[in-house]
């Protein structure tokens, strides 16, 4: 029925859009006199005419059907088998497998009553839903098509129209990331407060601890496990693996920058960017089997040779390999930001005589400096972020150590370790997930302001 009901309000929209056009055409003859608007905007405004009551009634009826047809269905079971959150679950999905013909076995007669309820109540339902809608739709069009005339402003209207419709999207976003963040923040703030809790940890235990171990023991024979959640091994592990990634990723992205807009011929500049941009594509869990089987091996044989005791998972592969995944974020960044600087800043460099390395260095650079530094900025965030490479490169291991040759993990890796599997949600170790998110959000939160800083240092010096 869904279907139905889309292809049905194509179906009008294109008609509308037609009817309108057409009767708005007829109008320049007719009244001799000039039409506000264009034809193509009398259509415009009656096909949104139509898709703006119709979206509304098949959002507001569609809930409002399958909430009927569901409650109809534990009318026919006992009170206690319909109250009960299980119970409930099991009986929809054996409403769902009957009435799709997967049932196995015979089912009760009041299953069978049941699923016949839901049928007739959601099929019902939806075609009460679609009635409406194209009655409300089809009253809308008559409505603009009965204003069409050669002084009625149906390019004001739709353009109102358009500007609303941007306006949503924008306030669908914002409300998006506060929404984001309240949910973050309120977890965050049970992980810390709710005396519900088994085993949380206070503020200072937590932003100072120096072990960190979410584990608990489940049963008796399990023996005591010491549950732990210090924050400081994860920080150092997330901040040691992006100091890395940068250390690479800076310079090769700077200066292959500085060198396809400086220095690099048009035609070569043409393939050499394109391919240098492809290492944004690579799939992360790709770059991840890389540094897995071929960078960790290479540097512990490496290691090896010169007796170093490296192990199999470090924080050095993780670290190379996710330089490699953002040189492309600084580069292609930089290297817009470097040609958009003004050519007669060039020309003015070199008629005071300087070489091109010192109008690079002296001048360009310079005047660029608050895009490069977003470029930087971005791609730690980026490298902050990252999970799949330093799950399968540097381990799962909450080490509190700076040397880049043992196993680390960062906090994005504890996020997806505590959430995967079978986990109950209320719960101290759950809930710390959404701790050490609060707290990733807010060292990039951080970043992000130390980058637009920057950028309003530094912008007005060269506008």
């Amino acid at each position: 029925m869904t279907t139905v009901y889309f292809i049905t309000l194509a179906c009008l929209v294109v008609a509308g859009y037609i009817i309108a056009a057409r009767r708005a055409r007829a109008l320049r003859p007719s009244s001799g006199a000039a039409v506000h608007s264009l034809p193509t905007y009398h259509g415009l405004l009656a096909a949104a005419s139509l898709i703006v009551p119709m979206i509304l009634m098949f959002a507001i009826g569609s809930p409002i059907v399958k909430q009927l047809a569901t409650s109809s269905v534990f009318s026919f079971f006992p009170p206690e088998i319909a109250n009960d959150p299980l119970q409930r679950g099991v009986i929809l999905r054996d409403v769902a497998n009957l009435l799709e013909g997967r049932y196995q076995g015979e089912p009760s007669a009041a299953l069978r009553d049941a699923a016949a309820s839901y049928a007739r109540f959601f099929w019902t339902g939806r075609l009460v839903v679609l009635g409406t809608g194209i009655a409300v739709g089809m009253a809308a069009l008559l409505l603009v098509l009965s204003r069409i005339s050669a002084s009625f402003r149906a390019r004001n209207h739709f353009e109102r129209f358009v500007l609303a419709v941007l306006l949503l999207c924008a306030l669908v976003a914002i409300l998006t990331t506060i929404g984001i963040v309240f949910s973050v923040v309120w977890e965050t703030y049970r992980f810390f407060f709710d005396p519900s809790l088994k085993g949380r940890p206070t503020i200072t235990d937590f932003l100072f601890g120096t072990e960190w171990n979410p584990q608990a023991a489940l049963r008796a024979d399990q023996g005591e496990i010491k549950t732990a959640y210090g924050f400081i091994p994860l920080l150092t592990g997330t901040l040691l693996i992006t100091f890395i990634a940068i250390l690479v990723a800076g310079p090769l992205g700077l200066f292959s920058a500085i060198y396809l807009s400086e220095y690099a011929t048009p035609r070569f500049r043409a393939w050499a960017k394109p391919i240098l941009e492809i290492l944004a594509g690579i799939p992360t869990v790709v770059l991840g089997f890389f540094a897995a089987l071929t960078v960790a091996p290479l540097i512990r044989g490496w290691g090896e040779s010169f007796g170093l005791d490296i192990a199999s998972e470090s924080a050095l592969a993780a670290g190379l390999v996710m330089g490699m995944m953002i040189i492309p974020f600084i580069s292609s960044l930089s290297d817009d930001v470097i040609n958009a600087v003004p050519q007669s800043l060039r020309d003015g460099a070199y008629a005071l005589g300087a070489t091109k390395s010192e109008t690079i260095k002296k001048v360009v650079l310079p005047a660029a400096l608050p895009g490069i530094v977003s470029a930087f900025m971005l791609a730690i965030s980026r490298a902050i972020g990252e999970t799949m490479i330093v799950v399968m490169a540097a381990g799962l291991a909450a080490n509190l150590t700076f040397n880049p040759l043992e196993a680390v993990t960062t906090i994005t890796v504890q996020i997806k370790t505590i959430l995967v599997g079978d986990q109950e949600f209320d719960s101290a170790k759950t809930l710390a997930a959404f701790a050490l998110g609060f707290v990733l959000f807010f060292v990039t939160l951080m970043l992000n302001i130390i980058a637009q800083q920057i950028v309003r240092r530094y912008r007005e010096q060269y506008d």
